[in-house]
């Protein structure tokens, strides 16, 4: 029996039990550094599999290592399991969880017979949008000795390359005076009406932006009653650039922005966070096509070019440009982040009808495909020697 069948095999003993976790973690969602139970459960079937699991890795709870399998080349799949605020797993992390867990367990099925070590990494909190576990893992060691880190993403489409881009979120906090609104408004000074001029600064910035630049948020607080003039508001707001460099040239604006609020009426304003940014992904172009080779064997149909058109300059723009800390990961070592198409059209990721849609059979099959995909790659990785070369050798 080859690697990869024997890697198949060992992943169809998994198979309804990781698809059994998926839909328990998808119907228990838990937003970022909060994932105790998802946490939990995924650190169980990795030691039930026969790895060594490592729990509350990087001084976070929520994050984990588990470990199988003693060969030269490293490779980190990467887990997340967080869910989105009010909607759930509108992002399928319930699915990215279960693939790699499977990929985990399959590819460790013969790791010692292909010279690999597999590392599942639980890596908490990636809708955090600022500091979230892989750039907190990155600061505190948890990649180290890792010669390359891949995951799946589900979405509507397969994509072998997709678009992502550098993100910032932070906060604008607006201090000014209470007053009666409607006896002595003249007394007031108006937080609200700060945010009103920021954002309208911002709608006209958007003008002279670039098209890959990208600018949102909400209001997180407004006011406490109509008749006072509110002197504590907040807004939560994202800036996006296709890369790092392009993002630091763009968020100065945005914040000239907030500060055109504070000073049109008089308010102080303070901006927080923001200060561990998503980076843009970087993906390693022949793992990418390695990836998209077994996926397609699998059956899966990709949306975008062949990643080696993509490296030479090709468009890889077929959907969307979101945001993920994988693109930090991908700047210190080579990475991939393909996506997993999951039949949801016409819901996207973020809606609650992809969350509906991270529970079906065909999410099922994701969780298959996915996992087997990430198995086959890793094992092919191996025995490609001047690729196993270049890893380590960058390492």
């Amino acid at each position: 029996m080859d690697a990869k069948a024997g890697a198949r095999e060992r992943f169809k003993q998994s198979e309804r039990a990781l698809i059994d976790l998926s839909h328990r973690i998808h119907a228990h969602p838990e937003l970022g550094f909060e994932e105790e139970r998802a946490a939990a459960w995924m650190c169980e079937t990795m030691a039930d599999a026969g790895f060594s699991v490592e729990r509350g890795v990087c001084g976070m709870p929520t994050a984990f290592a588990a470990r199988a399998g003693s060969g030269p080349l490293h490779i980190a799949i990467c887990a997340e399991y967080d869910c989105l605020p009010g909607i759930g797993h509108a992002c399928g992390h319930n699915i990215i969880a279960t693939m790699g867990a499977g990929a985990a367990i399959a590819a460790a099925k013969v790791a010692d017979e292909v010279g690999l070590t597999i590392t599942l990494l639980g890596t908490p909190a990636e809708e955090v949008c600022n500091g979230g576990g892989k750039i907190l893992m990155l600061e505190r060691g948890g990649f180290q000795g890792v010669h390359a880190a891949m995951m799946v993403h589900p979405a509507p489409i397969d994509m072998s390359t997709p678009q992502i881009i550098a993100a910032a979120m932070f906060e604008v906090h607006y201090t000014g005076k209470e007053a009666h609104a409607s006896a002595f408004p003249e007394l007031g000074i108006n937080a609200a009406d700060a945010i009103t001029v920021a954002q309208t600064a911002i709608g006209l910035l958007r003008q002279h932006i670039r098209d890959t630049d990208r600018i949102h948020g909400i209001v997180i607080n407004g006011g406490a009653a109509p008749n006072i003039i509110p002197a504590h508001t907040a807004v939560r707001y994202f800036a996006r650039s296709k890369s790092l460099e392009r993002l630091n040239d763009l968020l100065p604006r945005v914040h000239r922005c907030f500060e055109a609020g504070a000073i049109a009426t008089g308010c102080q304003y303070e901006i927080t966070s923001g200060d561990k940014p998503y980076a843009e992904m970087r993906h390693d172009y022949e793992i990418a096509a390695i990836y998209r080779r077994n996926a397609e064997a699998l059956g899966r149909v990709f949306a975008d070019p062949e990643p080696s058109v993509v490296a030479q300059g090709g468009s890889s723009r077929a959907m969307g440009a979101g945001s993920t800390d994988m693109g930090n990961v991908s700047l210190h070592l080579p990475s991939i982040h393909p996506l997993i198409g999951i039949n949801s059209a016409p819901a996207v990721n973020h809606q609650p009808e992809f969350t509906a849609a991270c529970a079906t059979p065909d999410a099922d099959r994701a969780v298959v495909d996915g996992a087997l995909a990430m198995a086959w790659s890793a094992i092919e990785i191996a025995a490609d020697q001047a690729l196993r070369r270049r890893l380590i050798g960058n390492a």
